[in-house]
């Protein structure tokens, strides 16, 4: 089972996200290694790793964050994202990682592995943590325009997903809107707030607002890419803003700092909790073949947990479940 991760793609490559397969390599993860092979040859010498763990496919060509997504996966057929995306297409590797372009990973997707059918526009599936426990944000950067027919298919696969990989039987889905009544919103959130009130195969409970994206007692989230970018950014930047507060406040005095000492662990594991690098990437639902987005500023950790949740999906057959859960819906 080889994992093909784009080495160029990334705020930090390829240094750091060589330097995550490496660690994913000796944790057993055989990691194919797409990019460059003489600046992929230059990192990799600067570690130890299981003999034969770690392949390297060569792409001379690299895809930037501001290229015109569909436009640069077309014309650089020999970027590290597009070959990378095609060892999964040939059946040479079991999933592709990327850190780099999102809408470039999604028209590679798109273009090389097709659709589930039914499903118009893929969706990517970020997990995150709350209070109440894990939770599925469905879109959270592939599309920013969408059409109430793509958030009712977010709902679905979402749900899907939640019951895959939270181990939740029937999990809870709602609308992320500017009012929990079912006529506050977008257009296309009431349409769908509509269809999905008057279905009968899923647990739709209505909708929630944003003071209560981190507390509802919900497990899918569904909403289009553009609000659901800015949600996941925003929590990511409130928890660090609020992290250096909180070391600056407690390095004021001498008995706030000893307190902070006490506390320290406590704080440690909540962080540990909140940050995105813990779940390493999130699996581009609706295409029929297994692309995992990483965090643009990704760093080795993210890219290692990132190729382990690779290596899970695949074990416990996730593309095929997800497939025939959201066509027997």
């Amino acid at each position: 089972m080889i994992i093909a991760v784009d080495a160029m793609g990334g705020d930090y490559a390829p240094a750091e996200i060589v330097k995550g397969a490496v660690q994913a390599a000796s944790e057993g993860a055989e990691i194919a290694l797409v990019g460059p092979d003489d600046l992929i040859g230059a990192e990799l010498k600067k570690f130890r790793y299981p003999p034969d763990a770690i392949t390297v496919r060569h792409a001379g060509e690299v895809i930037s964050m501001d290229e015109h997504p569909a436009i640069a996966v077309r014309r650089k057929k020999n970027s590290s994202l597009v070959v990378a995306t095609r060892l999964v297409k040939d059946g040479e590797a079991a999933a592709v990682i990327s850190a780099g372009n999102t809408g470039a990973q999604m028209a590679s997707a798109l273009f090389a592995f097709g659709r589930i059918p039914g499903v118009e526009r893929p969706g990517i599936a970020t997990v995150f943590p709350s209070p109440r426990g894990p939770k599925v944000l469905i879109d959270s950067g592939a599309n920013v325009d969408t059409r109430a027919s793509h958030l009712i298919q977010f709902a679905y696969l979402g749900s899907c997903y939640a019951r895959q990989v939270l181990g939740i039987s029937n999990p809870r889905v709602a609308l992320l809107s500017v009012g929990s009544e079912p006529t506050k919103g977008t257009e296309a959130v009431i349409e769908a707030h509509q269809v999905l009130t008057a279905a009968g195969d899923l647990r739709f409970i209505g909708n929630v607002e944003g003071r209560d994206f981190l507390t509802a007692d919900v497990d899918v989230i569904a909403c289009d890419g553009f609000i659901g970018n800015i949600a996941l950014k925003l929590t990511e930047g409130i928890v660090s803003t609020l992290t250096g507060m909180i070391r600056d406040e407690l390095k004021r005095n001498p008995l706030r700092m000893l307190g902070g000492l006490l506390v320290k662990p406590a704080f440690n594991d909540l962080f540990h909790r909140l940050d995105y690098a813990e779940y390493g990437g999130a699996p581009l639902l609706g295409v029929q073949g297994l692309s995992i987005i990483c965090h643009g500023s990704s760093k080795a950790r993210a890219i290692k947990n990132a190729v382990r949740f690779a290596g899970k999906a695949v074990q416990e057959k996730l593309l095929e479940s997800l497939r025939e859960g959201y066509e027997r819906r």
